[in-house]
């Protein structure tokens, strides 16, 4: 018996805090028309690197997503390579940020803000 995924992205719970509280330190948590805006642009060591901001503009082509409360949006051709990717977060010694679990890479650089499909 397999299970379907759904085509999607996801965050984990640590960076659903982290997006929370960056959102109120922001002054926008109380503003609904707030997202998480992902996308995938060119450059960094492997080629292609994550982009991570708040927004409150959808663009007519974007692709919206709600996980664990939090809504994600991001633009079509980024999706691509970021189909069922999770979001996470990190606060451990060797380095502490947002990062991006993503099935989708064949590598990936040192830093992890880059990878390549």
């Amino acid at each position: 018996m397999s299970v379907a995924l759904e085509n999607s992205i996801y965050i984990s719970d640590k960076a659903k805090e982290k997006v929370q509280q960056l959102m109120k330190d922001a002054g926008v948590a109380d503003d609904t028309s707030y997202f998480v805006r992902v996308g995938v642009v060119g450059g960094g060591c492997s080629g292609l690197s994550y982009k991570l901001d708040f927004d409150n503009e959808a663009k007519p082509m974007d692709q919206v997503f709600e996980d664990n409360g939090i809504k994600i949006v991001t633009d079509l051709k980024s999706f691509l390579y970021l189909v069922n990717t999770t979001l996470d977060f990190s606060d451990g010694l060797n380095g502490k940020g947002f990062y991006f679990s993503n099935p989708n890479a064949s590598r990936t650089c040192g830093c992890g803000e880059s990878f390549a499909v």
